[in-house]
């Protein structure tokens, strides 16, 4: 089950790209809160604290403890953030309440483990090939996991792990499972050696040496 994080914000009225410049110039962040049958709240946020909660994985799988000036007010996941074209700034954040008895649909990243001691790797000499990162979930905000494990330990060449083998929590379900497509997230493959023979190296003919030009002789 994923943590609670706490995340402040503050009430904003103005709109429009002036006024998010204006933040942003101030070390604000533009946002905006919707859902749960409720009016959309424009918000800003401080931009550093912000961005260290980007910084972990979990931010993005944790139902977050939402203040709005100084009062908590609701409970919401984030569900779109943009950053700067170039520059390592959050430009925009949007969150998304969450009610208990509604379930939730986001992406969870794979935490894959033993990976050097699989029997293809450390035995067989093969590559661990990550075919997919994170899976799409359903479930209860309370059944919400910050991530899924995937132990490939007794995994050998040629052999894969598909969604159907992965274990998640009790009332979690992978999307992708429920519409029939199980897919492979990880498998082993052989490294092949390149088949084309190394060139060979020629020495190239030495120069033939300048003939002596012959003496003139000297009139007499």
């Amino acid at each position: 089950m994923s943590g609670k994080l706490e995340l402040n914000a503050a009430s904003r009225s103005e709109k429009g790209t002036g006024a998010s410049r204006r933040l942003r110039r101030a070390g604000k962040v533009p946002g905006i809160l919707y859902g749960a049958g409720k009016e959309p709240v424009m918000l800003s946020f401080d931009h550093d604290p912000l961005w260290h909660h980007t910084r972990h994985e979990a931010f993005f799988t944790s139902i977050l403890s939402l203040k709005i000036d100084g009062k908590l007010v609701d409970q919401a996941i984030v569900r779109d953030l943009h950053m700067h074209p170039y520059k390592p700034r959050v430009a925009h954040i949007d969150l998304q309440r969450v009610s208990a008895t509604e379930r939730l649909h986001l992406p969870v990243p794979l935490h894959f483990i033993n990976q050097e001691s699989a029997p293809g790797v450390k035995l067989q000499g093969g590559l661990v090939a990550h075919l997919v990162t994170e899976v799409d979930v359903s479930c209860l905000p309370s059944k919400l996991p910050e991530f899924l494990t995937v132990d490939i330990g007794n995994l050998h060449v040629g052999e894969s792990i598909h969604l159907s083998n992965l274990t998640v929590p009790e009332g979690v379900v992978l999307t992708e499972l429920a519409h029939g497509n199980d897919l492979a997230v990880v498998t082993i493959t052989v490294v092949r050696e390149s088949a084309e023979p190394a060139p060979e190296v020629v020495a190239a003919p030495a120069a033939p040496a300048p003939e002596a030009e012959a003496p003139k002789k000297e009139g007499k």
